[in-house]
């Protein structure tokens, strides 16, 4: 007997028995509050379309040419068939992977699934094996650029509620940054916080990869035992050794990886057992096709995830059904306004987004809907208009290049 083709309809799927083919990939790249939000739109010949998200802020235009060129290799092919498409995209070029297409990638795999949940009627969770969890959990954080704050936020967000809080250190220069001078007053935030709020509360801090391995063990020698349950972002992390000698300095758990594009960015770190925490990003790594392969990966060596969320709606709603289906979640992380209603924000994405994931508390519900649960007003992500936007370039106080 001869086994069909593997881009071939299965014979349920439909009374015409035929599966929901790709017609075209649009991207709608828009601005909302401080920075672009990349939506992608994949659409079937059967009417059935789903949504995505790419989160390669910053560089949206190099992401858009990539969606073009995958356009026509995927026209045609079997929606359904999610894990065929990954591999076929990835493996399409001679330089397979980098941020830029594994960026379009995961916008692409997260629409297909939207579309084969839509397709079977069941929430996009029930593709990944069902739910394990009925809520799932969000950590809040204080603002970044309010460091005199921060203090009085975090008792705030203690008071609402939350029972995973993320510090900073003060980021609201967005031209000069010198680390060692922000390394005494943040542990004295630390510290601060620690004893104001007690031993309960899981408390975090994200240097988003601004210390050196040495700037990185000063700051954590001044920190007594049990201050921080974690530590994100120390140091950059293209070099799995500088994260292993860090380690060796301290015992604060580290949560990694918000900017590792592959399981084979994870790896290393998983392996060798670096990070306690990965801060993976769906609309990164390569959607949910490769967020579950990362998900069992950190399950073999007791690695939670902290799925990294600063995106819109739709890479909320992937990051929701992804927290449902794996047993190794630890917080999801969400926007918390602190200091009155964003009210501009909060009224161009109730415009833009017909239906999309709302809190309840500091848990998000088990979603109930076919797909991913989000519907996007195509005619206002039409109007609406993208701007050129880069990360602030820091400088040290000698003139030289730091990072963001």
């Amino acid at each position: 007997m001869t086994s069909p083709p593997l881009n071939a309809a299965p014979a349920t799927l439909s009374a015409a028995g035929s599966a929901p083919r790709i017609t075209a990939i649009r991207p709608y790249a828009v601005w909302i509050d401080d920075r672009n939000q990349l939506l992608v739109k994949v659409e079937t010949d059967s009417g059935l379309y789903g949504w995505g998200e790419s989160g390669l802020s910053g560089r949206e235009k190099a992401v858009i040419g990539a969606l073009e060129h995958f356009e026509p290799l995927l026209r045609g092919q079997n929606a359904m068939q999610i894990s065929a498409i990954w591999q076929q995209m990835y493996r399409s070029q001679y330089f397979e992977g980098g941020r830029v297409l594994q960026a379009a990638l995961s916008a692409i795999d997260i629409a297909l699934h939207d579309i084969k949940g839509k397709a079977l009627g069941v929430p996009v969770f029930e593709l990944l094996g069902g739910a394990q969890r009925l809520q799932v959990e969000t950590f809040a954080s204080t603002s970044s650029t309010q460091f005199d704050k921060a203090a009085a936020q975090a008792r705030a967000l203690a008071a609402q509620g939350w029972r995973c809080i993320r510090l900073f250190p003060d980021f609201s220069d967005l031209s000069l940054f010198d680390p060692r001078a922000h390394i005494a007053p943040t542990a004295a935030l630390c510290r601060d916080v620690r004893a104001d709020l007690g031993e309960d509360v899981i408390l975090g801090l994200d240097w988003h990869h601004r210390l050196t391995v040495a700037e990185a063990a000063s700051f954590c020698q001044k920190l007594p035992r049990g201050t921080l349950d974690f530590i994100e972002e120390p140091i950059r992390a293209e070099t799995p050794e500088a994260y292993e000698a860090l380690r060796g300095m301290t015992e604060i758990p580290f949560a990694i990886g918000e900017e590792f594009a592959s399981k084979w960015d994870f790896r290393p770190y998983i392996e060798r057992d670096i990070h306690q925490y990965n801060r993976i990003d769906l609309c990164n790594v390569g959607g949910l096709t490769e967020a579950m392969k990362v998900a069992a990966m950190s399950e073999a060596h007791y690695v939670d995830m902290m799925p990294h969320n600063p995106l819109g709606p739709i890479c909320t709603a992937a990051s929701i059904h992804f927290a449902v289906a794996i047993p190794n979640f630890a917080w999801l992380e969400t926007r918390v306004c602190l200091d009155g209603p964003q009210a501009a924000t909060v009224e161009e994405e109730a415009a833009l987004f017909a239906s999309r994931p709302l809190r309840n508390g500091i848990f998000y519900d088990l979603p109930t809907g076919p797909g991913l649960g989000i519907e996007v007003n195509e005619d206002v992500a039409k109007e609406m208009a993208f701007e050129f936007w880069n990360t602030p370039m820091l400088r040290r106080p000698d003139g030289s290049v730091t990072n963001w």
